[in-house]
């Protein structure tokens, strides 16, 4: 029987594999973190921090700055005490800090131009869209211009509608001038036949 603790009933795993079968983690549960020995990081953030440096290294105040202190150093480290010198002629402290100071810049600058090649290959994805839009309307429009000439064809159009009634009016004109012309000659017939008595009856 399997032991009870305080009352409820401890279950025991039944069978030849019950006991060797590896507990797995829930898939309802998140799984815990994982210890990071290094440093952790916004990369967002380490290549906003890139390209302001090296938009800073790409300017003329940084060449000022940086012509100002190796000027200042050398005459320093010539002019100065000799026990205040920190570096003497061959300058090798100042090699040092200028190889330190380009080892540093040059994977600034890569990363600077990844990003900015990273922003540029999204605008000319967006470009091409809007292309691709902006073709697509057209194309439309085209063809709507299109059927829409072509049911203006169909369609009376001012002119057509005015050269229709000058003729009409013309033909009206017409009619009305034949109708005067037959009462203008019928009286003179009726006045070679006097009305009385009818030609027939001499």
């Amino acid at each position: 029987m399997a032991p009870e603790r305080d009352g409820v009933r401890e279950r025991v795993p039944v069978g030849a594999t019950a006991a060797g079968r590896p507990r797995t983690p829930r898939l309802d549960q998140p799984r815990p973190p994982r210890r990071r020995f290094l440093p952790e990081w916004d990369p967002e953030a380490f290549g906003r921090l890139s390209e302001s440096v090296a938009r800073f290294l790409g300017t003329g105040r940084f060449i000022v700055w940086m012509t100002f202190v190796i000027v200042l150093w050398v005459v320093w480290n010539v002019s100065a005490p000799k026990e205040l010198r920190f570096d003497e002629y061959p300058f090798i402290f100042l090699t040092l800090m200028l190889s330190l100071q380009a080892s540093y810049a040059a994977p600034l600058i890569l990363l600077a131009q990844n990003r900015q090649d990273d922003r540029d290959r999204v605008n000319l994805e967006q470009d091409r869209k809007q292309n691709e839009r902006s073709i697509a309307d057209t194309e439309y429009l085209t063809r709507e211009i299109a059927a829409l000439r072509i049911g203006l064809g169909e369609v009376a159009t001012r002119d057509w509608i005015r050269s229709e009634l000058q003729d009409m009016v013309k033909e009206l004109e017409g009619q009305q001038n034949g109708h005067k012309e037959h009462q203008g000659t019928f009286p003179v017939m009726r006045a070679e036949h006097p009305p009385g008595r009818d030609a027939d009856d001499h």
